[in-house]
Protein backbone atom coordinates (compact mmCIF):
# COMPACT_ATOMS: atom_id res chain seq x y z
CA UNK A 1 0.00 0.00 0.00
CA UNK A 2 1.05 3.56 -0.66
CA UNK A 3 2.39 5.44 2.38
CA UNK A 4 1.49 9.14 2.58
CA UNK A 5 4.40 11.40 3.55
CA UNK A 6 4.28 13.70 6.57
CA UNK A 7 4.53 16.67 4.22
CA UNK A 8 1.47 15.51 2.29
CA UNK A 9 -0.44 15.02 5.56
CA UNK A 10 0.37 18.63 6.49
CA UNK A 11 -0.81 19.79 3.05
CA UNK A 12 -4.08 17.93 3.65
CA UNK A 13 -4.40 19.46 7.10
CA UNK A 14 -3.79 22.90 5.60
CA UNK A 15 -6.63 22.24 3.14
CA UNK A 16 -8.99 21.21 5.95
CA UNK A 17 -7.92 24.27 7.94
CA UNK A 18 -8.58 26.56 4.97
CA UNK A 19 -12.12 25.21 4.73
CA UNK A 20 -12.71 25.43 8.50
CA UNK A 21 -11.42 29.00 8.76
CA UNK A 22 -13.11 30.14 5.55
CA UNK A 23 -16.51 28.76 6.46
CA UNK A 24 -15.97 29.82 10.07
CA UNK A 25 -15.65 33.44 8.91
CA UNK A 26 -18.31 33.41 6.18
CA UNK A 27 -20.92 30.88 7.33
CA UNK A 28 -20.90 30.37 11.09
CA UNK A 29 -21.68 33.97 12.16
CA UNK A 30 -24.95 33.71 10.20
CA UNK A 31 -25.76 30.43 11.93
CA UNK A 32 -24.88 31.62 15.42
CA UNK A 33 -26.61 34.99 15.05
CA UNK A 34 -29.48 33.65 12.96
CA UNK A 35 -32.12 36.38 12.63
CA UNK A 36 -34.02 35.76 9.41
CA UNK A 37 -35.92 32.77 8.04
CA UNK A 38 -34.05 30.81 5.36
CA UNK A 39 -35.83 29.57 2.28
CA UNK A 40 -35.72 25.85 1.51
CA UNK A 41 -32.62 25.87 -0.71
CA UNK A 42 -30.79 28.51 1.31
CA UNK A 43 -31.33 26.60 4.55
CA UNK A 44 -30.29 23.34 2.91
CA UNK A 45 -27.06 24.87 1.59
CA UNK A 46 -26.24 26.46 4.95
CA UNK A 47 -26.76 23.16 6.78
CA UNK A 48 -24.70 21.19 4.25
CA UNK A 49 -21.85 23.69 4.43
CA UNK A 50 -21.99 23.70 8.24
CA UNK A 51 -21.76 19.90 8.26
CA UNK A 52 -18.92 20.08 5.74
CA UNK A 53 -16.98 22.49 7.96
CA UNK A 54 -17.45 20.22 10.99
CA UNK A 55 -16.24 17.20 9.02
CA UNK A 56 -13.23 19.20 7.82
CA UNK A 57 -12.46 20.08 11.44
CA UNK A 58 -12.22 16.31 12.06
CA UNK A 59 -9.88 16.18 9.07
CA UNK A 60 -7.34 18.23 11.02
CA UNK A 61 -6.89 15.25 13.32
CA UNK A 62 -7.65 12.45 10.85
CA UNK A 63 -6.58 13.75 7.43
CA UNK A 64 -6.69 10.40 5.61
CA UNK A 65 -9.83 9.06 7.24
CA UNK A 66 -11.73 12.22 6.31
CA UNK A 67 -10.44 12.23 2.73
CA UNK A 68 -13.85 11.22 1.29
CA UNK A 69 -15.12 14.63 2.45
CA UNK A 70 -12.59 16.35 0.18
CA UNK A 71 -13.35 13.91 -2.63
CA UNK A 72 -17.03 14.84 -2.32
CA UNK A 73 -16.05 18.51 -2.60
CA UNK A 74 -14.02 17.79 -5.73
CA UNK A 75 -16.86 15.86 -7.34
CA UNK A 76 -19.66 18.35 -6.74
CA UNK A 77 -17.61 21.41 -7.65
CA UNK A 78 -16.23 19.80 -10.79
CA UNK A 79 -19.73 18.71 -11.80
CA UNK A 80 -21.02 22.26 -11.30
CA UNK A 81 -18.18 23.72 -13.34
CA UNK A 82 -18.77 21.22 -16.16
CA UNK A 83 -22.58 21.21 -16.18
CA UNK A 84 -23.44 24.80 -15.24
CA UNK A 85 -20.51 27.13 -15.91
CA UNK A 86 -18.93 25.55 -19.00
CA UNK A 87 -22.07 25.58 -21.18
CA UNK A 88 -22.69 29.23 -20.28
CA UNK A 89 -19.07 30.11 -21.04
CA UNK A 90 -19.23 28.27 -24.40
CA UNK A 91 -22.43 30.11 -25.27
CA UNK A 92 -20.63 33.38 -24.53
CA UNK A 93 -22.83 34.62 -21.73
CA UNK A 94 -22.11 34.10 -18.06
CA UNK A 95 -24.36 36.13 -15.78
CA UNK A 96 -23.00 37.99 -12.76
CA UNK A 97 -24.22 35.44 -10.20
CA UNK A 98 -22.60 32.59 -12.13
CA UNK A 99 -19.36 34.58 -12.42
CA UNK A 100 -19.23 34.96 -8.64
CA UNK A 101 -19.93 31.27 -8.09
CA UNK A 102 -17.37 30.37 -10.78
CA UNK A 103 -14.71 32.38 -8.98
CA UNK A 104 -15.47 30.75 -5.62
CA UNK A 105 -15.65 27.21 -6.99
CA UNK A 106 -12.48 27.57 -9.06
CA UNK A 107 -10.52 27.23 -5.81
CA UNK A 108 -11.28 23.51 -6.07
CA UNK A 109 -7.96 23.35 -7.87
CA UNK A 110 -6.32 23.63 -4.43
CA UNK A 111 -8.15 20.51 -3.28
CA UNK A 112 -6.97 18.65 -6.40
CA UNK A 113 -3.41 19.62 -5.47
CA UNK A 114 -3.78 18.65 -1.79
CA UNK A 115 -5.26 15.18 -2.33
CA UNK A 116 -2.71 12.33 -2.29
CA UNK A 117 -3.94 10.68 -5.51
CA UNK A 118 -1.75 7.56 -5.24
CA UNK A 119 -3.30 6.92 -1.82
CA UNK A 120 -6.78 7.43 -3.27
CA UNK A 121 -5.98 5.02 -6.10
CA UNK A 122 -4.57 2.34 -3.80
CA UNK A 123 -7.29 2.63 -1.11
CA UNK A 124 -10.41 3.37 -3.14
CA UNK A 125 -9.77 1.73 -6.50
CA UNK A 126 -7.32 -1.16 -6.06
CA UNK A 127 -8.20 -2.23 -2.52
CA UNK A 128 -10.79 -4.98 -2.20
CA UNK A 129 -14.17 -3.65 -1.11
CA UNK A 130 -16.10 -4.69 1.96
CA UNK A 131 -18.29 -7.79 1.80
CA UNK A 132 -21.88 -7.56 0.58
CA UNK A 133 -23.55 -10.52 2.25
CA UNK A 134 -23.91 -12.08 5.67
CA UNK A 135 -22.94 -15.48 4.21
CA UNK A 136 -19.48 -14.11 3.43
CA UNK A 137 -19.13 -13.09 7.06
CA UNK A 138 -20.12 -16.54 8.31
CA UNK A 139 -17.66 -18.23 5.95
CA UNK A 140 -14.89 -15.96 7.19
CA UNK A 141 -15.59 -16.89 10.82
CA UNK A 142 -15.45 -20.62 10.02
CA UNK A 143 -12.19 -20.29 8.12
CA UNK A 144 -9.79 -18.08 10.13
CA UNK A 145 -7.35 -17.97 7.19
CA UNK A 146 -10.00 -16.55 4.89
CA UNK A 147 -9.14 -13.24 3.19
CA UNK A 148 -12.72 -12.08 3.67
CA UNK A 149 -12.24 -11.39 7.36
CA UNK A 150 -8.68 -10.42 8.32
CA UNK A 151 -7.56 -11.30 11.83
Amino acid sequence: MYEVSSFRLYVLRAMYLLVVVGLGIVLWPGIIHHTKQWDLMGGTVVCMLAAFSIMCALGLRYPLQMLPVLLWEIVWKTLWLAIVALPQWRAGHIDEATQGQLFELSFVVLVYIAVPWRYVWSHYVLKQGDRWTIASSRAARKDPKSTLHPA
